[in-house]
């Protein structure tokens, strides 16, 4: 039996859907590994991998590292690596067509599913680039990069640019790795391999949390992997955003509006910003190439 993939899933409280992501990945047809990352789970998800019938290799982690954290840990010993979250149900087919995907492109160095709701709509082709940074669903191709929920990736290739960036605990984890892979000249894929996913079943999107590392890490990857002067103007337009909030009104609810939560952000980036630049410092490009990946992204879109 030839094991390409590894299919990394990484859990936190995962007792409520954990069993349906195990059922579905023990139905594949292709055969692959399957290894589950426990980010210190409280809640019996230890108790349902036990008594998985599939028996997936475990990975029990004393504290939660989040979801970037408990990736960067894992060297797969195969050709590709898949991320697939808990509250995801990859359809039989699913890595199959993965797979197919990358060996039908050489230069891809990523596959992104097609992450479908429960009801039927479509969350997530992949992840494309706003205007200000922001990594965004992309509903149709092409796409920027990969969206982490449910994707494959060549182990080599991640290998090679870095790795999951662990510090980013949650979020943007994809959208950096995606950066990279296009910077060292790999294209990314989104592919009809459909997933049923939950969808904020660990973090609720719109949280404090999720706004903090929302926001804290799409300033950490603009600073790490964009032009130069892109990442500083979204940093001064952040902080500038952040001064005037209290002269406003009717700014709304949204937690990413409160000023307190603002300064936290700007803090942990402030804190963040010698290693961000050894790792900017790292990645083997040059200011042409990262100008060159941030307009192409938004050309051709327009195409």
């Amino acid at each position: 039996m030839n094991v390409r993939t590894t299919v990394v899933v990484v859990t936190w409280r995962g007792r409520a859907h954990l069993a349906a992501c195990l059922d579905a990945l023990a139905a594949q047809t292709r055969p692959h590994r399957t290894l589950v990352v426990d980010n210190a789970s409280d809640d019996g998800t230890a108790e349902v991998i036990a008594r998985h019938p599939s028996d997936p290799e475990v990975r029990r982690l004393p504290v939660n590292v989040g979801y970037a954290g408990a990736l960067a840990g894992v060297e797969p010993e195969t050709e590709f690596v898949a991320w697939l979250n808990d509250d995801a149900v990859p359809r039989p087919d699913w890595l199959a067509r993965m797979e197919n995907a990358l060996d039908a492109d050489p230069g891809a160095a990523a596959a992104s599913a097609r992450l479908i709701s429960p009801t039927g709509e479509v969350q997530s082709v992949g992840v494309r680039l706003t205007a200000d940074g922001h990594g965004a669903d992309a509903v149709t191709g092409p796409v920027f990069g990969f969206c982490g929920g449910a994707a494959l990736l060549r182990a080599d290739a991640l290998a090679a640019v870095g790795g999951v960036p662990a510090d980013f605990f949650c979020y943007y984890e994809d959208t950096d790795t995606s950066w990279r892979l296009r910077l060292a000249g790999w294209s990314i894929v989104p592919v009809e391999a459909d997933v049923t996913h939950l969808h904020g079943a660990s973090t609720a999107p719109g949280s404090d949390r999720f706004h903090l590392w929302n926001e804290r890490n799409r300033l950490l990857t603009l600073l790490r992997c964009a032009p130069l002067g892109v990442a500083l103007t979204q940093l001064a337009r952040f902080a500038a955003l952040t001064a005037v909030l209290p002269t406003r009104r009717n700014v709304g609810p949204e937690a990413n509006f409160r000023v307190g939560l603002r300064l936290r952000v700007l803090g942990q980036v402030a804190a963040r910003l010698p290693r961000t630049v050894i790792a900017r410092n790292k990645i083997d490009t040059d200011r042409a190439t990262r100008s060159r990946v941030w307009r192409h992204q938004f050309a051709s879109r327009a195409t």
